[in-house]
């Protein structure tokens, strides 16, 4: 995980002794270790193994953003795995929450699709239901995963050419998937991609030039330009999931 706008890796060990503020009457503040612990506890539960982590504060510790590598035994070898993203905050600024995504290998590249709220808001009895939140969130994961797979499948059996390029390039504009400044760097990166599992003319390729680039953003905002982008490259491939 790449971060940026002031925000630094920490261990476990210093993640969990950020401290919670207190509450008011109305807002209940849910501590990061316990977010993660519950989930990693659910993921176990389900079957999930988690292969690697990474746990990352900003705003003082006030805002918390982790992604865990996961994956099924008997899964078959990709060139790309499940990851987990995990976001809380000490400040009000968003509630606690789940987002599938994937890690491909070769770049490091994240692309988070799709998030899952363990809790609305951090409500007076959030502590009360957060294992049955949890769970619920963790078993929308195993469908989130599948249309993941579903969907860099179909990216990668799609042709695109320049033309083709250039237009989703503009389109990606639009929808707010990157910002004009950005279209030079992603253009070189299609043009000239970094790594040769790229070089390819598929969308998959075009893709990672997009994600390539989102590692100059935060993981917040990456995590909304992420579920544009793949607005965009399902239609673009025809791609119809279920919601």
């Amino acid at each position: 995980m790449l971060l940026h706008c002031g925000a630094e890796t920490v261990t476990r060990e210093e993640l969990f002794h950020v401290p919670t503020p207190l509450g008011t009457s109305t807002w209940y503040p849910l501590a990061h270790q316990t977010i993660l612990g519950e989930v990693e506890t659910q993921l176990l539960g389900s079957g999930f193994e988690v292969t690697a982590e990474t746990h990352a504060l900003s705003h003082a510790g006030a805002r918390y953003f982790g992604v865990l590598s996961v994956t099924l035994p008997m899964k078959w070898e990709q060139d790309y795995s499940w990851v987990v993203g995990i976001r809380n905050s000490h400040d009000q600024t968003y509630p606690a929450g789940l987002v599938a995504g994937t890690r491909v290998f070769v770049c490091d590249n994240l692309a988070f699709s799709g998030e899952v709220r363990i809790s609305r808001k951090h409500t007076r009895y959030a502590m009360r239901d957060l294992r049955h939140l949890t769970a619920r969130a963790v078993g929308q994961l195993g469908d989130r995963f599948h249309q993941l797979d579903q969907r860099v499948q179909a990216y990668k059996c799609h042709g695109m050419d320049d033309l083709k390029a250039h237009d989703l390039v503009i389109r990606a504009v639009d929808c707010q998937a990157i910002t004009t400044s950005q279209i030079p760097d992603v253009l070189d990166q299609w043009r000239h991609p970094a790594h040769s599992a790229f070089r390819d003319r598929t969308a998959w390729s075009l893709f990672n030039a997009f994600t390539e680039v989102h590692k100059s953003v935060n993981p917040h905002t990456a995590m909304r330009r992420g579920e544009a982008l793949h607005g965009l490259f399902d239609a673009t491939a025809g791609l119809v999931l279920a919601s």
